[in-house]
């Protein structure tokens, strides 16, 4: 496990959801600064927030084991909003569902404007552990894993966590003009377990993801990506959101799949969703 410092909302001994920061296999409940937002916001808002992060972990005296501790969903009252088609594969998925709308998706791959859209508002996002759904008209669904991007009201990237994209692919391929309820719509979108703060895109090959789905204790499916394969870098998708738009409670991006089943795969009732990020944590979620 790399020796990240992380932020998140987690579990208090007392059952109360505290906000709490991990490094290594150490987790500490802080205390926000006097007069500061009560949530993750005091932290990612913060003119340096890994530092700000490294003093009240300092601070703090209780202290529990990183595998002890569950979290919930590691949002305030962002909105979320999601890129697409932004790796080679997810190109080549869309053009699979829709013949009439393939020429669309490659003109987006190849375009220097990104496909980007609203997910969720903060009060649709799920946590670890909490139940993800397909929707009941939908008889072609898939989960999307993805690198979601923490941003705070100025543009800048403060931290890095796990996302799941729930998706129907029927809707969607039956026309694009679908896609709002293709992808949004109760339980379709989870992050988690923390944020991983002051996140480094250097070497992006470094950054990679695993998804693993499990159908009544057997794996289906498993595949994996990492950042390089990414048409669009983390700083150029921002770049975007940003245009014409203000995220006054910042804002967190999903940054487009590059792990899509096969075809003939469709998610079940009681499947099991494991999203790995490599040395930052999973992200587990049952299928409802």
């Amino acid at each position: 496990m790399i020796n990240w410092l992380a932020v998140g909302k987690a579990v208090h001994t007392d059952g109360s959801t505290r906000i709490a920061v991990k490094q290594g296999n150490e987790v500490r409940f802080i205390n926000p600064p006097a007069g500061a937002h009560p949530g993750l916001t005091s932290v990612l808002h913060a003119e340096n927030p890994a530092a700000l992060a490294a003093s009240l972990f300092a601070a703090s005296t209780e202290s529990v084991p990183a595998d002890a501790v569950g979290w919930k969903a590691p949002i305030d009252d962002q909105e979320v909003w999601a890129a697409g088609v932004t790796y080679l594969r997810s190109s080549e998925a869309r053009q699979r569902e829709s013949q009439g709308a393939a020429v669309f998706y490659d003109k987006v791959y190849a375009a220097p404007r990104p496909e980007l859209f609203l997910k969720a508002t903060a009060r649709r996002v799920v946590g670890p552990g909490d139940t993800v759904r397909f929707r009941a008209d939908s008889n072609w669904s898939v989960p999307e894993p993805e690198f979601a991007l923490v941003i705070n009201p100025a543009g800048k990237i403060v931290g890095l966590t796990i996302g799941n994209d729930m998706s129907a692919r029927d809707i969607e391929g039956e026309n694009p003009l679908y896609l709002p309820q293709a992808k949004v719509y109760r339980g379709s979108c989870a992050l988690g377990p923390y944020i991983l703060l002051n996140p480094k895109f250097d070497n992006p090959a470094d950054l990679a993801l695993r998804i693993t789905i499990t159908r009544q204790g057997l794996e289906v499916f498993h595949g994996t990506t990492t950042m390089e394969r990414m048409k669009r870098t983390p700083e150029e998708l921002v770049g975007w959101l940003m245009r014409e738009q203000d995220y006054p409670d910042g804002a967190i991006l999903l940054t487009g799949t590059g792990i899509v089943p096969p075809d003939e795969f469709t998610l079940a009732m009681s499947d099991t969703i494991r999203i790995e990020l490599t040395g930052l944590g999973e992200l587990t979620n049952p299928v409802g």
